[in-house]
């Protein structure tokens, strides 16, 4: 006979016993993970019909139940029976047979993989237990109190050794038959991150390449992927033995066994998501150009992490804990889950709370609309939990992004207003500037939903008034479209105090021109075209074509003057013969002059250069084919006829294509 001291009379698991209550120490064997037995008693089959009675648990166990829960265990265990007349000695030997079983198992062999169904088996013995420590509460110690008290104290023991071991086929189970999530799920939107390529410089001076842009689609509900965390096969014996160790009154060792347990897998599976564990400080120290990257992942990652393993988590809560308490499902979810949403959440925070500069507010706008998207999945996830701490960061943080990218996007504003240059832009090509500004606010129009929640309340009073009245022409004219209107107007403004850096004018006019093309066919060949509207389109040709046509008389004014028949028709025949060639060699000299330069010039874009050079051709090639077509007779017999008519019209027109290729030759 075993014994020990106590004080007071104890009470068992699952019984009741009048006078004062002993807690139990149980000794918890974490040396040795539980070996099944093999006993050749099988379990019985699922929807088998049999039934038989628990001695009345739910009035026994202080935790209400349901009684699905206690119906599956009388399923699983109703052909365990014992003699109807038991005494004290037969339940002690019985006892001392069951603890001799469990401690006789092959420790060896519980080291490898078993089948989880060999679970019942081992429930099948704690649940002999639990009858024979029943029976011994019913009897009456008579004159054996002593004897009694001691065999209690034995059965009790028993019972907590048994338990302890039951906890580590808990997490045995648990961990050994957990199954990756398929690697189609994984990838799950992964292309679709809502996000720009890439606006990652600081600088309007660096030129910004073309960029694509992914509209995320946020309009749909809901984006549900639960799948199984856990092998099928396992799952009836995790429920079975979580609902006997909550009829036992080990809810909290179940509960927790089970929260470590999925902790540990749910850090395993953000580190298959190549989400490195960073502190606040270690983020805020980051560069720029690694963080966007870090973000580009964190968001896809974000997106599975929400709408696949917390809703498969959430799932396998509720089947394992569910049917015994929903509180109790959504507590160990909520402890599960909190430390990696923290861990995500923190991120995004540390993105949020840094400087705003123009490069981070696409980046920004990627995370807010993913948490925005996310909200309703984070609240339905999270509605039952025991207390707000998730729920309350989200929207915190959530906060924090919108103010930070309203913040970062009135910096983008003032930067472009700001922005000087000390140097005219060689050869007259398209500022930097214009590329980096153009194809922002190109970018944002994928962004505009978010943005126009984000600037709802702007004070359109504030914006002229030339932009207020331009909405008529405008698809989508909200707030978005006025802080896009008013960028292009600040931009050209800009653009016009660099051009006085010029001192030739008809460089000046070039450069202006190329300017306002490239930012009308920005507007013309996007998204742009809804928000500015037709009628600045056509405004803004008006302005290119204007810079065209002051360029062209700048230039070629002074060379087709000496192309007039100025002087000619009251002069004699040796007079206009000198004047002739003069006209001649003039030309010749102004025509070399402004090839030598604007050969040098830069007109980038394929189209608009061929037109200018098409309306130069025509006044060029017509006006010298005229002149020469009058006065070339007069000439013969002139020496030297060569330096003064060196070009025929064919020549000419072909020099013409020289021009604006941005490489200076010279005749």
């Amino acid at each position: 006979m075993v014994s020990r001291p106590f004080n007071g009379r104890p009470r068992l698991h699952g019984i009741r016993f009048s006078g004062p209550v002993r807690s139990i120490d149980r000794p918890h064997l974490h040396h040795h993970r539980l070996p099944l037995p093999r006993s050749p008693l099988p379990s019985p089959s699922p929807g088998s019909g049999k039934e038989v009675t628990y001695l009345d648990f739910t009035e026994e166990i202080e935790y209400k139940i349901h009684k699905m829960m206690a119906a599956e265990l009388i399923k699983q265990f109703s052909n365990i029976t014992l003699g109807e007349e038991q005494g004290i000695c037969d339940i002690e030997h019985a006892l001392k047979a069951l603890r001799k079983r469990i401690l006789t198992l092959d420790f060896e062999n519980s080291m490898h993989v078993h089948d989880p169904q060999n679970s019942f088996e081992y429930l099948e013995v704690l649940y002999k237990i639990r009858q024979l420590t029943e029976r011994l509460g019913s009897l009456h110690p008579g004159g054996d109190a002593k004897e009694h008290n001691e065999l209690v104290i034995y059965a009790a023991d028993l019972f907590d050794m048994a338990m302890a071991r039951l906890e580590e086929e808990f997490v045995y189970l648990l961990t050994h038959y957990k199954q990756p999530i398929e690697q189609g799920l994984l990838s799950f939107r992964s292309t679709d991150d809502g996000s720009v390529d890439d606006f990652s410089s600081s600088s309007f001076s660096e030129e910004q390449s073309e960029v694509k842009t992914i509209q995320t689609d946020t309009s749909g509900g809901s984006k549900y992927f639960a799948t199984d965390l856990i092998q099928h096969g396992a799952l009836s014996a995790i429920k079975s033995i979580a609902n006997f160790m909550f009829l036992s009154e080990y809810d909290k060792e179940c509960s927790q066994a089970y929260i470590n347990t999925r902790q540990s897998a749910i850090d395993e599976y953000l580190g298959s998501l190549r989400i490195d564990k960073l502190s606040m400080e270690e983020l805020l120290s980051t560069n720029w150009t690694k963080l966007s990257s870090l973000i580009k992942r964190w968001n896809r990652a974000m997106k599975v992490f929400v709408r696949v393993y917390l809703a498969s988590e959430k799932r396998l809560s509720n089947h394992v804990f569910g049917e015994l308490s929903e509180s109790t499902a959504d507590l160990c979810f909520y402890e599960i889950s909190m430390s990696s949403v923290m861990q995500l959440l923190t991120f995004y925070e540390s993105v949020a709370i840094g400087p705003p500069k123009p490069e981070k507010l696409f980046r920004l706008l990627d995370m807010y609309e993913v948490l925005n998207d996310l909200l309703p999945e984070v609240e339905f996830l999270f509605q039952e939990g025991c207390d707000d701490m998730i729920l309350t960061e989200y929207h915190e943080v959530l906060l924090q992004l919108g103010e930070s990218a309203r913040k970062t996007f009135t910096e983008f504003k003032y930067a472009v207003q700001s922005y000087t240059s000390s140097n005219a832009i060689a050869r007259g090509e398209v500022h930097p500037l214009t590329k980096y500004v153009m194809n922002y606010i190109k970018a944002l129009t994928a962004y505009s939903k978010t943005l126009d929640s984000l600037l709802k309340d702007t004070d359109r009073r504030h914006f002229p008034t030339d932009i207020q009245s331009s909405g008529n022409s405008c698809p989508h004219f909200t707030v978005t479209a006025l802080h896009l209107q008013s960028v292009t107007a600040t931009l050209e403004e800009n653009l016009e105090a660099g051009s006085r850096l010029y001192r030739d004018d008809r460089l000046r006019n070039i450069f202006m021109m190329n300017n306002i093309y490239y930012m009308v066919q920005k507007v013309k060949n996007s998204e742009l075209k809804l928000f500015l509207g037709d009628d600045w389109i056509r405004v803004h040709n008006r302005k290119f074509q204007q810079q065209a046509i002051s360029y062209e008389r700048l230039s070629w004014s002074h060379v087709l003057s000496f192309l007039s028949d100025d002087g000619l028709c009251a002069a004699g025949d040796s007079a206009s013969r000198k004047i002739i060639k003069e006209k001649f060699k003039n030309f010749n000299l102004s025509f070399e002059e402004v090839y030598r330069l604007q050969t040098g010039w830069f007109v980038p874009d394929d189209q608009l250069r061929e037109d200018v050079r098409i309306s130069i051709s025509l006044k060029i090639i017509q006006a010298y084919r005229t002149f020469m077509g009058r006065f070339y007779s007069r000439l013969d017999g002139t020496r030297h006829l060569e330096r003064y008519i060196k070009y025929k019209p064919e020549d000419l027109e072909k020099l013409l294509l020289d021009l604006f290729e941005g490489a200076q030759k010279s005749l």
